[in-house]
């Protein structure tokens, strides 16, 4: 699938994006082959980096945001360690769905479409049952105010990412009397 666009950024300080199977460039970045490590890539290896990078700053912004003692710290990372590795999982999943996707936009079915959007909700429907899991394991090493501030903190965070994501990805009706979304009416 030619043109598609996969974008992933957290708070803004970074985004990329998929081009054309078999190639992966930084946002605003013509496709030339190039990885945004820097060489001939694998788009499945930059995408795990990039992802990789994102866990890593998504675990300082919460950090920085939290401000936790030495004893609340102590026993917060190791809980949020656990709900990380759950979450990247289920993130596995949404990541297949998008490279899934591309591969098939432009001659996706009806019946393929509709299977699409019914596992997309089902991945939303885990992250939603996995934070409730958390709540109470979270609430058990952190005050009420901190926990709940890390699950908005999350909640913000993941939100922002599926928002680029979102606005990256093609309609699934084609090119063809698409709707627009950049805030431009379709024409009449």
């Amino acid at each position: 699938m030619k043109g598609i666009m996969l974008a992933v950024a957290l708070a803004g300080v970074l985004v990329m994006a998929v081009g054309k199977p078999g190639s992966v460039v930084t946002h605003g970045q013509q496709d030339s082959g190039m990885s945004p490590m820097g060489g001939q890539g694998n788009p499945d290896q930059d995408i795990a980096l990039l992802r990789q990078d994102l866990r890593a700053k998504k675990q300082q912004l919460i950090g920085q945001n939290l401000s936790l003692s030495d004893q609340e710290a102590e026993k917060f990372w190791p809980v949020y360690n656990h709900y990380t590795e759950e979450l990247r999982q289920i993130n596995d999943e949404k990541f297949g769905l998008i490279k899934s996707y591309g591969e098939m936009w432009g001659t996706i079915t009806d019946q393929e479409a509709l299977i699409y959007i019914r596992r997309w909700l089902e991945v939303d429907g885990k992250v939603q049952a996995l934070r409730l899991k958390y709540v109470p394991i979270v609430s058990q090493v952190l005050p009420g105010k901190k926990a709940a501030t890390f699950f908005q903190l999350d909640r913000r965070i993941s939100m922002l990412i599926d928002v680029q994501l979102s606005s990256q990805l093609p309609l699934v009706h084609g090119k063809e009397g698409a709707p627009k979304v950049d805030g431009v009416a379709p024409a009449n």
